[in-house]
Protein backbone atom coordinates (compact mmCIF):
# COMPACT_ATOMS: atom_id res chain seq x y z
CA UNK A 1 0.00 0.00 0.00
CA UNK A 2 1.38 3.35 -1.06
CA UNK A 3 1.20 6.58 0.93
CA UNK A 4 -0.44 8.10 -2.14
CA UNK A 5 -3.46 5.77 -2.09
CA UNK A 6 -5.35 8.07 0.27
CA UNK A 7 -4.70 11.36 -1.55
CA UNK A 8 -8.22 11.46 -3.03
CA UNK A 9 -9.77 10.82 0.38
CA UNK A 10 -7.61 13.48 2.04
CA UNK A 11 -8.52 16.01 -0.65
CA UNK A 12 -12.24 15.34 -0.12
CA UNK A 13 -11.84 15.85 3.65
CA UNK A 14 -10.05 19.17 3.10
CA UNK A 15 -12.81 20.26 0.72
CA UNK A 16 -15.47 19.40 3.32
CA UNK A 17 -13.64 21.38 5.99
CA UNK A 18 -13.30 24.39 3.68
CA UNK A 19 -17.02 24.14 2.92
CA UNK A 20 -17.84 24.13 6.63
CA UNK A 21 -15.76 27.28 7.07
CA UNK A 22 -18.14 29.03 4.68
CA UNK A 23 -21.20 27.66 6.48
CA UNK A 24 -23.36 29.52 8.97
CA UNK A 25 -22.15 32.84 7.70
CA UNK A 26 -23.99 36.11 7.17
CA UNK A 27 -22.69 38.95 5.05
CA UNK A 28 -24.42 42.33 5.04
CA UNK A 29 -24.15 44.65 2.06
CA UNK A 30 -24.90 48.36 2.09
CA UNK A 31 -26.04 50.40 -0.90
CA UNK A 32 -26.17 54.18 -0.57
CA UNK A 33 -28.66 54.18 -3.45
CA UNK A 34 -30.18 51.42 -5.53
CA UNK A 35 -28.83 51.15 -9.07
CA UNK A 36 -31.14 52.53 -11.76
CA UNK A 37 -29.24 51.18 -14.76
CA UNK A 38 -26.98 48.30 -15.70
CA UNK A 39 -24.00 50.69 -15.70
CA UNK A 40 -24.77 51.76 -12.12
CA UNK A 41 -25.05 48.11 -11.05
CA UNK A 42 -21.75 47.27 -12.74
CA UNK A 43 -20.08 50.21 -10.97
CA UNK A 44 -20.85 48.75 -7.53
CA UNK A 45 -17.98 46.94 -5.77
CA UNK A 46 -20.19 43.85 -5.42
CA UNK A 47 -20.28 43.58 -9.24
CA UNK A 48 -17.01 41.65 -9.06
CA UNK A 49 -19.33 38.75 -8.12
CA UNK A 50 -16.33 36.93 -6.69
CA UNK A 51 -18.49 35.53 -3.89
CA UNK A 52 -22.03 34.16 -4.11
CA UNK A 53 -23.03 36.54 -1.32
CA UNK A 54 -22.24 39.58 -3.49
CA UNK A 55 -24.25 38.23 -6.41
CA UNK A 56 -27.20 37.47 -4.13
CA UNK A 57 -27.18 41.01 -2.74
CA UNK A 58 -27.09 42.46 -6.26
CA UNK A 59 -30.01 40.21 -7.22
CA UNK A 60 -32.20 41.95 -4.63
CA UNK A 61 -31.28 45.37 -6.05
CA UNK A 62 -31.93 44.15 -9.61
CA UNK A 63 -35.32 42.72 -8.62
CA UNK A 64 -36.25 46.12 -7.16
CA UNK A 65 -35.36 47.69 -10.50
CA UNK A 66 -37.36 44.98 -12.29
CA UNK A 67 -40.43 45.83 -10.17
CA UNK A 68 -40.05 49.54 -11.03
CA UNK A 69 -38.97 49.27 -14.68
CA UNK A 70 -38.99 45.70 -16.08
CA UNK A 71 -36.75 46.44 -19.08
CA UNK A 72 -34.01 48.03 -17.00
CA UNK A 73 -34.31 45.42 -14.26
CA UNK A 74 -34.11 42.63 -16.82
CA UNK A 75 -30.83 44.05 -18.17
CA UNK A 76 -29.43 43.89 -14.63
CA UNK A 77 -30.81 40.41 -13.97
CA UNK A 78 -29.40 39.07 -17.26
CA UNK A 79 -26.00 40.50 -16.32
CA UNK A 80 -26.24 38.64 -13.00
CA UNK A 81 -27.40 35.50 -14.81
CA UNK A 82 -24.17 35.41 -16.81
CA UNK A 83 -23.81 33.25 -19.89
CA UNK A 84 -27.40 31.98 -19.73
CA UNK A 85 -29.89 34.89 -19.76
CA UNK A 86 -33.48 34.57 -18.62
CA UNK A 87 -35.83 32.95 -21.13
CA UNK A 88 -39.04 34.66 -22.23
CA UNK A 89 -40.97 32.18 -20.06
CA UNK A 90 -38.87 33.05 -17.01
CA UNK A 91 -39.37 36.77 -17.63
CA UNK A 92 -43.14 36.29 -17.95
CA UNK A 93 -43.11 34.27 -14.74
CA UNK A 94 -41.20 37.01 -12.88
CA UNK A 95 -43.66 39.64 -14.13
CA UNK A 96 -46.53 37.46 -12.94
CA UNK A 97 -44.88 37.02 -9.53
CA UNK A 98 -44.39 40.81 -9.20
CA UNK A 99 -48.05 41.30 -10.08
CA UNK A 100 -49.12 38.67 -7.51
CA UNK A 101 -46.82 39.55 -4.62
CA UNK A 102 -46.66 43.28 -5.34
CA UNK A 103 -43.97 45.73 -6.38
CA UNK A 104 -42.99 46.13 -2.73
CA UNK A 105 -41.95 42.48 -2.45
CA UNK A 106 -38.30 42.89 -3.55
CA UNK A 107 -37.91 45.87 -1.19
CA UNK A 108 -38.99 43.68 1.75
CA UNK A 109 -35.52 42.09 1.77
CA UNK A 110 -33.82 45.29 2.89
CA UNK A 111 -33.34 46.07 6.58
CA UNK A 112 -36.15 48.05 8.14
CA UNK A 113 -38.77 47.16 5.50
CA UNK A 114 -41.86 45.83 7.27
CA UNK A 115 -45.61 45.71 6.65
CA UNK A 116 -46.08 48.51 9.22
CA UNK A 117 -44.01 50.98 7.20
CA UNK A 118 -45.33 49.74 3.84
CA UNK A 119 -42.01 48.03 3.10
CA UNK A 120 -40.02 51.24 3.07
CA UNK A 121 -36.41 50.20 3.74
CA UNK A 122 -34.10 52.13 6.02
CA UNK A 123 -31.44 54.07 4.17
CA UNK A 124 -28.76 53.34 3.31
CA UNK A 125 -30.17 50.09 1.92
CA UNK A 126 -28.82 47.03 3.76
CA UNK A 127 -29.37 43.41 2.81
CA UNK A 128 -28.04 40.39 4.71
CA UNK A 129 -27.24 37.15 2.90
CA UNK A 130 -26.88 33.94 4.90
CA UNK A 131 -25.46 30.48 4.30
CA UNK A 132 -25.84 27.31 6.34
CA UNK A 133 -23.99 23.97 6.51
CA UNK A 134 -25.77 22.77 3.36
CA UNK A 135 -25.15 25.86 1.23
CA UNK A 136 -22.08 24.51 -0.55
CA UNK A 137 -22.74 20.78 -0.76
CA UNK A 138 -22.75 20.69 -4.58
CA UNK A 139 -19.49 21.78 -6.17
CA UNK A 140 -19.83 24.99 -8.16
CA UNK A 141 -23.24 25.82 -6.66
CA UNK A 142 -24.35 27.79 -3.61
CA UNK A 143 -27.74 28.00 -1.93
CA UNK A 144 -28.13 31.17 0.15
CA UNK A 145 -30.99 32.78 2.05
CA UNK A 146 -32.28 36.30 2.57
CA UNK A 147 -34.81 37.31 5.22
CA UNK A 148 -37.87 39.31 4.22
CA UNK A 149 -39.55 41.71 6.63
CA UNK A 150 -42.85 40.28 5.38
CA UNK A 151 -42.22 36.56 5.89
CA UNK A 152 -41.41 34.24 8.76
CA UNK A 153 -38.71 32.24 6.99
CA UNK A 154 -35.83 33.37 4.80
CA UNK A 155 -36.13 32.94 1.05
CA UNK A 156 -33.71 31.04 -1.15
CA UNK A 157 -31.41 31.94 -4.02
CA UNK A 158 -29.27 29.51 -5.96
CA UNK A 159 -26.01 30.64 -7.50
CA UNK A 160 -23.59 28.95 -9.86
CA UNK A 161 -19.90 29.55 -10.34
CA UNK A 162 -18.42 29.73 -13.80
CA UNK A 163 -15.43 27.42 -13.85
CA UNK A 164 -13.44 26.79 -10.71
CA UNK A 165 -12.42 30.36 -9.98
CA UNK A 166 -14.78 32.49 -12.06
CA UNK A 167 -17.61 34.76 -10.96
CA UNK A 168 -20.76 33.57 -9.23
CA UNK A 169 -23.92 33.99 -11.27
CA UNK A 170 -27.59 33.95 -10.34
CA UNK A 171 -28.91 30.49 -11.17
CA UNK A 172 -32.39 30.66 -9.65
CA UNK A 173 -34.24 32.89 -7.23
CA UNK A 174 -37.23 32.25 -5.00
CA UNK A 175 -37.62 35.78 -3.67
CA UNK A 176 -40.72 36.85 -5.58
CA UNK A 177 -43.25 35.04 -3.39
CA UNK A 178 -46.11 36.25 -1.24
CA UNK A 179 -45.35 38.42 1.75
CA UNK A 180 -47.69 39.87 4.36
CA UNK A 181 -49.68 42.80 2.97
CA UNK A 182 -48.36 46.28 3.58
CA UNK A 183 -50.38 48.22 6.15
CA UNK A 184 -51.71 50.58 3.47
CA UNK A 185 -52.92 47.57 1.44
CA UNK A 186 -54.42 45.59 4.33
CA UNK A 187 -58.12 46.28 4.89
CA UNK A 188 -57.85 44.62 8.33
CA UNK A 189 -54.92 46.70 9.59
Amino acid sequence: MSIFDNIGKAAKELEKEASKALSNKTETFTFEALPESLAELQALPEASMDTPYKTAALAVAALCAFAAAPEIGLEMLNYLKGPQPFSQQQVAFMKERIRDCGVKCPFSYFAGATPDNNYTPAQPFKVSVTSNPYSFTNEGYAVLWIKSGGADSPRELQLRRKGTDGPWYLWEQFLLVQIRPAKEDDPWA
